[in-house]
């Protein structure tokens, strides 16, 4: 799903992150909605902030990978020349911790060329238990 590159779109993007898994069956007030929220919040802030190309958008990818038996988030912009890296802000400093976020709350993450067009794509995979049986209908969104 593609979201306009604005701190409206990272929102926007990390609310219905929050809607898909409850739909999947992974409730708003459960662990596995809530780091994954927190995860979509820091990624998408970081391609606002980092990776944004007037008039293009950042595009946002939630699959449930069957082998493993993870939920992997992907979040693609179109700088690929802005690579993303864990830096220790000052401590006084108001923002620059969203990648700490995503090593914390993360069980895996990394960088990838985008797989349509020019970009890059960060992802992040967790853990999740299997979803309760509400949930069990499409397990991909993009």
């Amino acid at each position: 799903m593609a979201f306009t590159s604005t701190p409206r779109g990272a929102r926007l993007a990390r609310l219905l992150v929050a809607h898909c898994l409850d739909s999947w069956g992974h409730p708003y007030d459960g662990g596995v909605n809530e780091t994954l929220a927190l995860i979509a919040a820091g990624l998408c802030a970081n391609a606002v902030r980092h990776g944004l190309v007037p008039g293009r958008d950042l595009r946002v990818r939630l699959v449930a990978e069957e082998s493993g038996g993870r939920l992997r988030l992907e979040v693609s912009d179109t700088r690929a020349e802005r690579r993303p890296a864990v830096v220790a802000p000052d401590l006084e400093a108001e923002s620059g911790r969203g990648l700490l976020l995503v090593t914390a709350l993360a069980d895996v993450w990394g960088v990838t060329g985008r797989r349509l067009g020019p970009g890059k794509t960060v992802w992040a995979a967790v853990k999740a238990p299997r979803a309760s049986e509400a949930g069990q209908g499409q397990r991909r969104y993009s």
